[in-house]
């Protein structure tokens, strides 16, 4: 009999690729010869633009750093230069119809001095995430075959972006001048319901102020939420989500009288992310054909949906590892631009990595810097599988424990992603094969420890049905059963 088989066909939207890609952008400072030292330099990025091509993404976005120096005089100041840049990625599997999101990291950067002018060199990381429209196609019927049908949830991603404004009034006593700002955004939560996506999250703001002519660092986290319209988000599911600082602008109004500084700080943040929607559908996941071998293809979907969000603070502290000679000879005056990178083990739980920051010290009457790594180890409880992990840090505090040791503390706000990928497997295709012999009038299985009667079923060669009335035992076997079938002459 030959094999008919009805097929559904659908279309989803599904995550294509995850590219990284490295670009260096130099920003070019002419302070003249009273500058002695760059200190230390805090680059802003902010995306652009993210087209996708026939096998290219192209994107583009604007640095803006802000270095801070020491004057002959061992006095403090900043200057600011921006610069716009655009690069790109290829992949073979990036068509135009596909939408991407681009989010930009510094990983590093560094000064160099040319002449009379500074160089600052940073090379910006782009995470691309490209979605994109798939087909996919299941087994609904069949007929000359027996097949295996189960309800399997088919997903396809939602992807939503938008922007959002932050505002923040606090004073800072005796606070003279505000040199420099730095500031990280990270999301807490983000949920899905009744048409929109409701995001919560904290800026992490660090100024570098001058309070009695001395520098002091003030840290401040700022609450914000937004709220995207999303025709999709109608279940309540959780969403995972990126926020990045587009604009950023710290002023500050001083009272001389009165001691006190006044501090207004505006931001504009821009979001993107991605849920899951869900349908059921019964689909053949297994399939077999009495009297002829079966050749079957299949298409197996795991989907990286977001099961949980949970936020940790943690405390660390200890030893640290600085890139310059320090003694009691030097007087630590402030840190400044605390970074974190990390790296996550899902066997153990431990979050291992860094805090990196610019301590800012004196020597002899002259103001220097060097970059120090507090190394840390923290065990997130309840994580497991995790998605992703992001983080930010504030309150760093710095010492000398002995001459030419140094030690630090500081604190963590982390936010893990926990990961519940999703996964189906079903048949695509289904064609007959080469022709069986007649079977034996008597067949013995010897089956083994869990069989079930679907297993058995298809190493007889019988419908389920026919196994189950022929044998009689209960399934899933224990494995020290002997099924015996009969199979009547046919005349």
């Amino acid at each position: 009999m030959q094999v008919k088989a009805e097929y559904q066909s659908e279309s989803y939207i599904k995550e294509i690729a995850v590219l990284t890609s490295r670009s260096a952008v130099e920003c070019r400072f002419s302070f003249g010869d009273g500058v002695s030292e760059v200190l230390a330099v805090s680059p802003q990025l902010s995306p652009e633009g993210c087209e996708v091509t026939s096998g290219r993404v192209n994107y583009g976005g604007r640095l803006v750093c802000t270095a801070v120096y020491s004057d002959v005089n061992g006095k403090l100041g900043r200057a600011q230069k921006g610069a716009e840049f655009s690069h790109y990625a290829d992949d073979d599997r990036l068509a135009p119809a596909q939408q991407a999101f681009l989010r930009l990291s510094c990983e590093r950067a560094s000064v160099r001095r040319d002449g009379s002018a500074f160089v600052v060199t940073a090379v910006v990381r782009a995470d691309i995430y490209v979605y994109g429209s798939a087909e996919r196609s299941y087994i609904t019927a069949a007929e000359g075959a027996v097949c295996r049908f189960e309800p399997l949830k088919l997903l396809s991603a939602v992807t939503f972006s938008g922007e959002s404004e932050v505002e923040d009034d606090f004073d800072a006593a005796g606070v003279e001048d505000i040199l420099s700002h730095d500031a990280k955004a990270i999301v807490t939560d983000c949920r899905c319901g009744g048409g929109e996506v409701r995001i919560s999250g904290e800026i992490y703001l660090s100024l570098l102020a001058v309070r009695g002519s001395e520098p002091v660092a003030l840290d401040r986290a700022i609450p914000f939420s937004a709220e995207i319209l999303c025709d999709d988000a109608i279940t309540p599911v959780r969403a995972m989500c990126c926020a990045q600082l587009k604009e950023v602008s710290v002023s500050a109004t001083v009272n001389e009288e009165r001691g006190r500084c006044g501090i207004n700080f505006g931001a504009s943040l821009s979001f993107f992310g991605c849920f899951y929607s869900e349908h059921e559908a019964a689909a053949a996941t297994d399939a077999f054909i009495t009297d002829a071998e079966c050749a079957l293809s299949t298409c197996s979907e795991s989907v990286p949906a977001c099961g949980d969000i949970r936020v940790y603070t943690e405390r660390v502290g200890g030893p640290c590892a600085v890139k310059a000679k320090i003694d009691y000879s030097c007087a630590f005056r402030v840190a400044l631009y605390p970074r974190a990178e990390c790296s996550y083990s899902e066997d153990t739980g431990m979050l291992e990595g860094a805090v990196n920051f610019v301590l800012v010290y004196s020597r002899e009457g002259q103001t220097h810097s060097a970059e120090v790594a507090l190394p840390f180890s923290v065990k997130l409880k309840g994580v497991g599988a995790c998605a992703s992990i992001d983080m930010a840090v504030n309150n760093v505090s710095v010492r000398q424990r002995a001459e030419g040791e140094c030690e630090a503390e500081a604190s963590l706000k982390i936010v893990a992603v926990l990961s519940a990928p999703q996964k189906c497997s079903y048949i695509t295709e289904l064609a007959e094969g080469e022709k069986c012999g007649e079977p034996s009038a008597i067949t013995v299985l010897i089956p083994s420890a869990g069989e079930t009667l679907w297993s058995a079923a298809k190493r007889l060669k019988m419908p389920p049905e026919e196994v189950a009335e022929a044998c009689g035992a209960s399934f899933p076997l224990k494995g020290d059963e002997r099924i015996v079938i009969y199979r009547p002459k046919k005349c």
